[in-house]
């Protein structure tokens, strides 16, 4: 079942010990900005619950993750200030991220692209199927992927992120993926991926919960100057967006 809402979908359902955050959206699970805000204040919200352990992210339906950051809203962004709100949409979230006190599962069922590729990156730990192939398309549009570079390279590295953003019109697999690091398993099918998924979290909730919020500020050492850094990232873009190669690139895309 998948949402027809145009703002998108978001459900938290929480048993036992596990919360699952759910989101949707009609245009292949993108994000428009009210759904973003949505996410990022679900995390900072579940950080403070006690009752939880573990989170599970993922999507509505069986085809894509995460198309990214909504097509429609990126076209009719007019000025600076309306391109760093929109391009914060995703830093918020990446932060919210990795701030938040639980650590973080993420099933990715399916392709996913440009800002889903960060949303896979700053979970703590992913597993997919084989159709969650990748792709950073940014550079094709005119702007680059500079809000979730940090968050892409901290997993998979600077040799990958460059072979990745600058390898723009290419899918890499779900197995390319898995071996620069930024899903820990990959399983034949949705079946699969949901009994692991659930046995995985179970497990993971079973553990002393000071170990695993103390292990989660270890994995993410060194980022506090995030908060700063995306936000100057999503004003980078925002002033690339507002360029003519871009408004170019994209009334090409608008047409097809």
């Amino acid at each position: 079942m998948t949402t027809t809402r145009q703002n998108g979908s978001l459900y938290t359902n929480i048993q036992g010990d596990i919360a699952t955050i759910e989101f949707g959206h009609p245009a292949s699970n993108s994000f428009p900005s009210e759904l973003l805000d949505r996410l990022a204040k679900e995390f900072d919200a579940i950080s403070n619950n006690d009752a939880v352990a573990v989170i599970i992210l993922k999507s509505e339906g069986e085809k894509a993750f995460c198309a990214g950051a909504s097509f429609d809203e990126l076209v009719a962004i007019r000025n600076l200030e309306e391109g760093q709100q929109f391009f914060s949409g995703f830093a918020n979230v990446i932060n919210a991220m990795r701030t938040c006190s639980k650590l973080i599962i993420g099933r990715v069922q399916g392709k996913t692209v440009g800002g889903g590729v960060g949303l896979a990156a700053a979970c703590d730990y992913v597993l997919a199927t084989e159709a969650a192939s990748i792709k950073l398309s940014e550079l094709t549009i005119g702007i680059g992927p500079f809000v979730i570079e940090p968050a892409v390279k901290r997993k998979i590295g600077l040799a990958a992120l460059s072979e990745l953003t600058l390898d723009a019109t290419n899918w890499k697999n779900a197995y390319w993926a898995k071996e620069k690091g930024l899903y820990a398993k990959v399983y034949e099918n949705m079946k699969e991926l949901d009994l692991e998924i659930d046995f995985f979290a179970q497990k993971l909730a079973s553990y002393n919960s000071q170990a695993l919020a103390e292990m989660k500020k270890v994995l993410w050492e060194n980022t506090d100057h995030w908060k700063e850094l995306l936000i100057e990232r999503a004003q980078v873009s925002g002033e690339l967006v507002l360029s003519e190669a871009t408004k170019k690139a994209l009334a090409k895309f608008s047409k097809k």
